[in-house]
């Protein structure tokens, strides 16, 4: 058996080469919010793919999440759809966001139909974002929506029930939301933070 040979004389003797870290390249879909972007391997949103939100209940203020991200989308001239939202949306707070209402579309649909209707706008290739919210959706919705919103280069938002987080996911990004902070449950490009992300604060 050899000598040992520590890693410093290694390093010293120039045998073994050092590679240098380098500046994460800035992420086409940022969130909007600085710590989720700075927990998330990509430093934002994944682009073109599925991201679950999970909820423990409705109006946790989860839309905050999202909207500094239509925003950017409506205000850039790119249209986003609405498929079977729960509540109507308020015009108004939505504007008081940054969002370009008028590029906004509501899309009708009765459960049994949302998540085809979800598909057949990510597929149009016309939206960039797509938000969802899926009564029931096993692997294999799920898996259709991930290669939709590829085909169309659409993000897509599904906001489930917690309770989802027992299966698994094809999404890109799943994201559990807690009263005051979120958690990270897989993300593509690396491992999951272990820490918590502080929820997104109130808009004013």
């Amino acid at each position: 058996m050899g000598a040992l040979v520590s890693l410093d004389t290694l390093l010293a003797d120039r045998r073994l080469w050092r590679g240098q870290p380098t500046a994460r390249p800035a992420s086409n879909e940022p969130s909007g919010h600085a710590a989720l972007d700075a927990a998330l391997p990509s430093g934002g949103w994944p682009e073109a793919a599925l991201v679950e939100v999970l909820l423990p209940a409705d109006g946790l203020g989860e839309l905050r999440l999202v909207l500094p991200t239509l925003a950017r989308h409506t205000r850039a001239g790119r249209d986003i759809a609405l498929v079977a939202p729960p509540y109507v949306p308020h015009p108004h707070a939505w504007l008081a966001a940054g969002v370009a209402f008028e590029r906004v579309h509501l899309v009708a649909a009765d459960p049994r139909q949302a998540l085809w209707a979800t598909e057949q706008c990510l597929r149009a290739g016309c939206l960039s974002a797509v938000l969802c919210w899926p009564h029931q959706a096993d692997d294999r919705a799920l898996r259709r929506l991930q290669v939709a919103a590829e085909s169309g280069q659409s993000l897509v938002f599904a906001f489930r029930d917690a309770r989802a987080a027992a299966n698994a996911s094809p999404a890109a990004l799943r994201l559990q939301v807690e009263r005051d902070q979120l958690r990270v449950l897989k993300c593509r490009g690396g491992l999951a933070p272990t820490a918590p992300v502080p929820f997104p604060a109130p808009l004013h």
